[in-house]
């Protein structure tokens, strides 16, 4: 067993000195309006040359600093969590497989490279639902799978499509999709492939099914990463939401998606369900701040929400872990005086959910409110 807490622990270190090391980066970066764009020749053949790119600028380098550093606190808490595990050495392998896939996502400026990372994201997700092997977590992996395949189908015919232009490197071509039409069916099939991802309606209803994952999946995967990534794309591809017919869909389906998880949320006992529901609410508010043209807005939203999502999670798990088990609120009276500090946590996090002055969520919600009593893209935007 001290093999296995090691093996935890190397990877916890590990990570979190990358993502310290890459947010001070990213500062910098920030500061100095830096931009790399790396190059790497893989394999060439005569006139035909493989080549890799890498995009670097402050955005990436501080994505990747939050991912990796939620997924080493998620590895550090899954220590104790799952150590009745037999298999947790496959658990944490898989949580690293994942926290690469999502890298290879962040720092692509190419759609190839984007498909690899997209579709290691499913398919690791689509392992770690299943990771309890039984009947719920078959279904709702199954239905994880398929919503995620019509995203990837997407991006496919969209890397096809781009065929015509002579590079898949999008970010040459981010001011002719605003104008081209035909280079708008691009931007429409990333958009198509980022709700898939990011669980807007009609996309929905996988997102509360993965819960059937181990929570500390759900702490990593569906609160602060997978469920981002589309957001994420949708910042890269922003100039295609300049088109006005394009803006208005995505802020129709963002503010619908926002709306009916919260209506859903009122209605559930399940504690996991619920906070998949709000994360849910949450991605709907990114989408639909992103569909109004405030992409760093949408961005910043999306890190505070990780932090404090994550920890909702957490807190979820330990309260779950013991309840022998048990996910209905319903059983769960009078838990701040046997977890008090649980509590407190988990209090915490849900006060930063609902932008309690001078947390996390606030500084970011009282801007987006801001932005949208300005923003005159929409009368629907009031209603929000």
């Amino acid at each position: 067993m001290n093999y296995l807490v090691n093996y935890c622990k190397i990877s916890f270190y590990f990570l979190m000195s990358i993502s310290l090391s890459l947010f001070l980066i990213s500062l910098k970066f920030l500061l100095m309006d830096l931009v790399y764009f790396i190059e790497w020749e893989i394999l060439s053949l005569q006139s035909m040359s493989i080549v890799m790119t890498f995009l670097f600028d402050w955005m990436s380098l501080m994505f990747m600093s939050f991912v990796l550093l939620i997924s080493s606190l998620v590895i550090f808490y899954s220590n104790q969590y799952m150590e009745e595990d037999y298999n947790i050495n496959r658990f944490i392998l898989l949580v690293l497989m994942f926290v690469m896939s999502m890298m290879m996502l962040i720092i692509s400026p190419n759609l190839i490279s984007i498909l690899l990372g997209w579709d290691g994201l499913g398919l690791v997700s689509y392992c770690l639902v299943i990771y309890f092997q039984n009947v719920k977590s078959y279904n709702a992996g199954m239905l994880t799978a398929l919503s995620n395949r019509i995203g990837d189908v997407a991006l496919l015919l969209a890397i096809a499509w781009m065929l015509n232009y002579g590079s898949w490197n999008y970010i040459f071509y981010l001011d002719m999709m605003k104008n081209n039409i035909e280079m708008m069916i691009i931007g429409g099939l990333v958009m198509l492939a980022a709700m898939t991802k990011s669980a807007q309606i009609p996309f929905s209803s996988w997102l509360p099914a993965a819960m059937a994952a181990p929570t500390p999946v759900s702490a990593l995967v569906h609160s602060s990463t997978l469920v981002t990534a589309g957001v994420y794309l949708l910042i890269r591809f922003n100039d295609v939401l300049m088109n006005w017919w394009m803006a208005q869909f995505l802020l129709l389906v963002s503010g619908l998606t926002m709306f009916m998880a919260g209506l859903g949320a009122n209605f559930e006992f399940d504690l996991k369900k619920i906070i998949a529901l709000s994360t849910l609410s949450q991605l709907g508010l990114m989408m639909s701040i992103l569909s109004m043209g405030f992409y760093k807005l949408a961005f910043f939203h999306l890190l505070t929400h990780a932090l404090f999502k994550a920890l909702l999670f957490m807190c979820a798990g330990s309260i779950i872990h013991n309840m022998k088990n048990s996910q209905d609120i319903r059983m769960m009276g009078s838990l701040s005086m046997s977890m008090p500090l649980t509590c407190s946590c988990f209090n915490v996090a849900n006060l930063a959910l609902c932008g309690m002055p001078f947390l996390a969520g606030f500084y970011s919600k009282d801007l987006i409110l801001e932005m949208v009593m300005l923003s005159y893209v929409n009368v629907f935007s009031f209603f929000l």
